[in-house]
């Protein structure tokens, strides 16, 4: 990559979902006034234990060099008949996929990666590379799902804990205000009692939590709603599960925006129950976003 500019990237492995991801992606690049730069990254193919497996093992990646061209080709083509004014870029780095993805992160604006849906059965095989992905890179990483190949005007969705959670805000109203949307920020509280406490239930002041909630909410949005004063916001505390209170608010959401820490949709295991929920359920693609540096 030689752009100057940050790019948004985006994986491919020639499947129809990798293409749909890479239009999608160019969209949102385009708004964001960003290249595009697609990459094909080669799979594990292990170690060499001898001559033999060696000699196989270079006959493999050959082959794979021959296909990155093809598919590379292929989602350039599509790429370009989407958004003809974009500058985008293509590369097919040697070393396995998550490695490449994240070495590309340190420079990048976003990665967006195909996604198939993950169940529960099959969380640790087809939501692999994503997962990687998300626990090592240095962006935002999308798991691009649904339909959807470029952006719409429906709204985009965020979600709101504590302060891990403000890389997230910050990403949901850059795009927003790129695609002229309006924005929903979602917080969850729960009425459940942690295990050991003692409180009784009917001296709880629960008019007083859900204001806290409130508090809470309208705390962390206010920054970037201040900075991004053109992006109309909504807010909603919901007494509910993190995943349930974003899944409710996704019907008509083109994107969900989350943080990867803290007591939100994704905890620091990355194949949390909440995490997976949301990615088995969301009919949209989900935006992971790691808290900034201190």
């Amino acid at each position: 990559m030689t752009e100057t500019a940050q790019p948004v990237v985006v994986g491919v492995d020639g499947s129809t979902s990798a293409v749909a991801a890479a239009t999608w992606a160019a969209g949102i690049a385009a708004r964001l006034g960003a290249p595009l730069h697609i990459v094909y990254a080669m799979p594990y193919l292990g170690h060499n234990f001898s001559d033999a497996a060696a000699a196989v093992r270079a006959a493999a990646i050959a082959g794979q060099h021959e296909a990155a061209e093809s598919i590379l080709g292929a989602a350039a083509d599509a790429v370009r008949r989407a958004e003809p004014g974009l500058k985008v870029t293509t590369s097919a780095p040697s070393e396995p996929a998550d490695d490449a993805l994240h070495a590309l992160s340190a420079r990048s604006r976003l990665i967006v990666l195909g996604s198939q849906e993950v169940s529960a059965a099959a969380a640790l095989l087809v939501g692999s590379l994503t997962l990687k992905t998300i626990g090592g890179a240095a962006c935002p990483v999308v798991a691009w799902r649904g339909e959807t190949t470029a952006p719409t005007t429906q709204p985009v969705l965020v979600g709101v804990d504590d302060k891990s959670s403000d890389a997230a805000v910050g990403l949901a109203f850059e795009i927003a205000a790129a695609l002229k949307v309006p924005l929903r920020a979602v917080r969850s509280w729960s009425t459940r009692r942690p295990p050991g406490d003692v409180t009784i239930p009917f001296l709880v002041d629960w008019d007083a939590l859900k204001a806290m909630e409130w508090t809470a909410l309208t705390t962390a949005v206010e920054p970037w709603a201040q900075r991004y004063p053109d992006v109309e916001v909504s807010l909603f505390v919901e007494p509910a599960k993190p995943s349930q209170a974003l899944l409710k608010h996704l019907d008509d959401a083109q994107l969900v925006v989350v943080g990867t820490r803290g007591h939100g949709v994704l905890t620091s295991t990355l194949i949390g129950s909440t995490s997976l929920n949301l990615l088995h359920h969301s009919p949209v693609p989900v935006a992971v976003c790691r808290p900034a540096a201190d």
